[in-house]
């Protein structure tokens, strides 16, 4: 199993930054897809960016060239820098973790969540 923790959401004026951190504990994988979603009221949950075992990373096109998906040296924290932040990010934010078996069965796993408001 898998277990995910998220934090460091808040509050943020327009034009500020966060960073958020996902700390990942439980089962080894080789390979996996690591990534951050969000979900605003009455909207649907969104990827916002994401990391693979080997480093590739994709953003949505809403935060691309203004957020930052990165993981620590040991890979077992995966951070999300947020800059230049507007209002339309406000959601909260969702750590996820997805490992897909040689078979295609698809595993997710889900942090509790953090909420980031961006409010003047």
């Amino acid at each position: 199993q898998v277990q995910l923790v998220e934090s460091g959401g808040g509050l943020v004026q327009p034009g500020g930054s966060l960073r958020l951190s996902c700390a990942k504990s439980g089962t080894i994988f080789v390979t996996y897809v690591m990534g951050w979603y969000r979900q605003a009221p009455g909207k649907q949950r969104e990827l916002v960016a994401g990391i693979t075992s080997d480093g590739s990373t994709n953003y949505a096109d809403s935060v691309k060239g203004r957020f930052t998906i990165s993981r620590d040296s040991t890979k077992n924290t995966v951070y999300l820098q947020m800059s230049s932040l507007k209002p339309e990010d406000t959601a909260v934010y969702y750590c996820n973790f997805r490992h897909t078996t040689g078979w295609g069965k698809i595993y997710d796993y889900w942090g509790q969540g953090t909420q980031v408001t961006v409010s003047s």
